[in-house]
């Protein structure tokens, strides 16, 4: 097997930096790579591998000598040029929601289901940034002890909300820290709604747009997302997605309800303790627990704060933190890259 050509579509983007970063590192063959993004960005320089690439706009032609696409600029650019790429002969790897729910795409958790991968047409559909914490967290359990009942709620960090969000919650902040008696928002909860509120200081209740039954889109997404990437129409699952002043680092409170009688915290510690992509910090007596400050940097996900509910003996509650731009994003784009070339499902031009 030769090396590969690798494209990174929005490679300016807090995911594409950071998907540039993972493939550094990634032991996956790389022949050549490809920065494309919007024509404000043309003719910037990226370093990769010590060596300067200029960023090229992106064009359907742009995938013509490509072997593999990361896609993280936005679901509008997917649906239009992931099908170009995939006509082109390249494999795609889409981190927005255009195909995640779409007949025929695998939604693709590696250490959950990389099976799927087998049935690929040429797009590959990254879960959104929460449901793959949380599908890590969750996979060793339900194949030891199935699961029956899932509830969410997390406390999303707004790197997950691009750049722009990041900057004006740090202005926010200072401005507070400043006393000033306007407080200007722009971009939170949600760019495309109606109204905006600061962040700083602050936790909203909104993330993407509200939707069907009083959920919110981000509510939407990983209501049916777990249900696809763990293969159970009749599993039950609700999410309360909330956005809150931290930099990076998703956390999850997670509340399940197992299948199995009879399961202690232990036993779930001991299959988490073994399980690939995760590190277990659960030990009350020393205050470990996980941070999200902590995850910034890292692939794993963190898993502490195992409790059996108090009323509900299959019950248990979790608390699961990751790097939303490495693992709910960046690093399992560049993961699934990597399981297809071990599992042989990569072809060269």
């Amino acid at each position: 097997m030769s090396d590969y050509r690798i494209a990174i579509v929005g490679a300016t983007g807090a995911v594409g930096t950071k998907m540039k970063e993972m493939l550094e590192t990634s032991s996956l063959p790389i022949k050549e790579v490809k920065f494309l993004a919007s024509i404000r960005s043309v003719g910037k320089k990226i370093s990769f591998r010590d060596k300067l690439y200029e960023i090229e706009e992106l064009k359907a032609s742009s995938f013509e000598e490509m072997d593999i696409a990361l896609f993280s600029a936005g679901g509008s650019i997917s649906e239009v040029y992931a099908k170009e790429a995939v006509k082109r002969g390249c494999v795609v790897i889409d981190n927005t929601s255009a195909f995640r729910m779409s007949e025929g795409v695998p939604l693709v958790v590696p250490e959950v289901n990389k099976e799927a991968l087998r049935q690929h047409q040429g797009i590959i559909a990254n879960p959104n940034c929460s449901t793959i914490q949380m599908m890590v967290a969750l996979e060793p359990i339900r194949k030891k002890y199935g699961l029956e009942r899932v509830i969410v709620s997390t406390y999303q960090a707004v790197s997950g909300a691009g750049i722009s969000a990041i900057n004006e919650l740090k202005q926010q902040a200072q401005d507070m820290l400043d006393e000033k008696t306007t407080i200007e928002a722009n971009v939170l909860p949600c760019s495309g709604d109606k109204k905006h509120f600061p962040l700083a200081f602050n936790a909203l209740a909104q993330i993407d747009v509200f939707s069907d039954e009083g959920y919110t889109n981000e509510e939407w997404k990983m209501i049916n997302e777990t249900k696809k990437i763990m293969s159970d129409d009749e599993l039950k699952v609700t999410a309360t997605c909330v956005r809150v002043p931290v930099m990076s680092g998703h956390s999850e409170s997670v509340y399940i309800e197992l299948k199995e009688s009879d399961v202690t915290v232990a036993d779930i510690q001991a299959v988490l303790s073994e399980a690939p992509g995760i590190i277990l910090e659960d030990n009350p007596d020393e205050q470990l627990y996980p941070q999200p400050l902590n995850s910034v940097g890292k692939k794993e996900v963190f898993v502490g704060r195992i409790r059996q509910d108090l009323d509900v003996k299959k019950g248990f509650h979790l608390w699961v933190v990751s790097d939303n731009l490495l693992k709910g994003a960046a690093w399992n784009s560049v993961q699934i890259a990597e399981t297809m070339h071990e599992m042989n499902l990569l072809k060269n031009k």
